[in-house]
């Protein structure tokens, strides 16, 4: 470990994130730390799913691949979308958007998908059960969360959907099923975004850099390409060494601004390079939980625990308008108190260094036996 960060990307196990009843466990403080510090350093962290749960990923991964490759070549006009921020709850069903070289399957609960002018559409199996599963993940990440910065168990509740939806509600959460660079699909062959990296030509489905405004975002793929700028401005490939049972998690914008900066968004963008070859491009499945339309970004729960709140968290915010007014990424507010936040080596609370170094040796010791 160097100095008070982690060395790379924390990898943390599901199993060890679901809280108990009573007294936090070791394993479950070291795995919060971990999540929250890798949160911080480097904008993203790796969530290791039961085995069960990784082969549901994948054959979610596989459906993908083949609904894709059934797509024709070119979508109708009614099926190309770009991002206006006004549908930011209402997408279901495919569209695409050729000039990222993307196509996209929403899966939104509540909310039936338009009719192709194909008839019947279909869609890749298994939507449901990964949803349910990657929205339960989510939440306990952000129970996690809520944890290391000491505020109230499910503190954000009251920004979040039911569970289960209540009769006619849709979903603000949304899972996308994603595909970068189908070779067969005729989007956009002429508009290469290229940039020089490391004096290689690398292309990206974006000539810049892409912000979610979720709270918590998963992300498992079949093929690396996700780059996340870090805390020190470095772009870093996070999905490269990934396990079949694996995936990413990364902060939006909603959270960031819940809690009054102390999580910064992830920037990222995705490597599309060297996909024309391959017969299904790169699909992925994507699901980001949001706050619910009807709710406000507050920052109450902060406040509630002694957190400083600067102006510009300081009046509520509706979730519909924070959805649909630009959010300059130059211009968040970076506070480099965040990796440091539960790590101050003259705290001799529960947080402090050597306490920290405690729980880690045990919980290594642990498992090697």
């Amino acid at each position: 470990m160097a100095g008070n960060g982690l060395p790379s990307l924390g990898r943390v196990k599901l199993t060890d994130l679901v809280p108990d009843e009573g007294l936090p466990s070791d394993s479950y403080k070291l795995s919060v730390s971990t999540l929250s510090q890798s949160l911080a350093q480097y904008s993203a962290a790796i969530i290791q799913f039961p085995m069960s749960d990784g082969a549901l990923l994948r054959a979610a991964l596989d459906s993908a691949r083949l609904y894709f490759h059934q797509k024709p070549s070119y979508p109708s006009a009614d099926m190309i979308h770009t991002n206006d921020p006004r549908d930011w709850c209402k997408t279901s069903g495919y569209y695409a958007d050729p000039s990222l070289w993307q196509e996209t399957y929403d899966y939104r609960p509540g909310l039936t998908p338009p009719d192709s002018n194909n008839g019947m559409e279909f869609s890749p199996a298994g939507l449901p059960d990964i949803f349910a599963l990657l929205g339960k993940v989510a939440r306990v990440i952000l129970d996690a969360i809520s944890f290391f910065l000491n505020l109230r168990s499910s503190s954000f509740s009251k920004i979040l959907d039911n569970v289960p939806l209540r009769p006619r509600e849709i979903s603000s959460s949304v899972l996308s099923v994603c595909c970068h660079a189908r070779p067969s699909f005729q989007g956009a062959q002429h508009h290469n975004f290229a940039t020089q990296e490391d004096g290689q030509l690398v292309m990206f489905s974006d000539h810049e850099h892409q912000v979610d405004k979720s709270l918590i975002s998963l992300v498992k793929s079949d093929k690396a390409g996700l780059h996340i700028k870090d805390c020190q401005g470095h772009w870093n490939l996070v999905d490269e060494v990934l396990g079949p049972q694996e995936a990413i998690v990364y902060p939006g914008l909603a959270l960031y601004h819940e809690t009054a900066g102390y999580f910064n968004p992830a920037l990222h963008r995705t490597d599309i390079n060297n996909l024309q070859s391959n017969l299904f491009g790169r699909c992925s499945l994507a699901f980001k939980l949001m706050p619910k339309s009807m709710s406000s970004l507050s920052c109450s729960e902060m406040r509630a625990a002694g957190h400083g709140v600067d102006a510009q968290f300081q009046l509520p915010v509706p979730v519909d308008d924070f959805m649909q007014k630009a959010h300059p990424t130059d211009q968040l507010l970076n506070r480099n108190s965040v990796s440091n936040f539960n790590f101050n080596a003259t705290q001799e609370g529960p947080w402090s260094m050597k306490c920290w170094y405690r729980i880690h040796e045990a919980y290594d010791k642990e498992e090697e036996e």
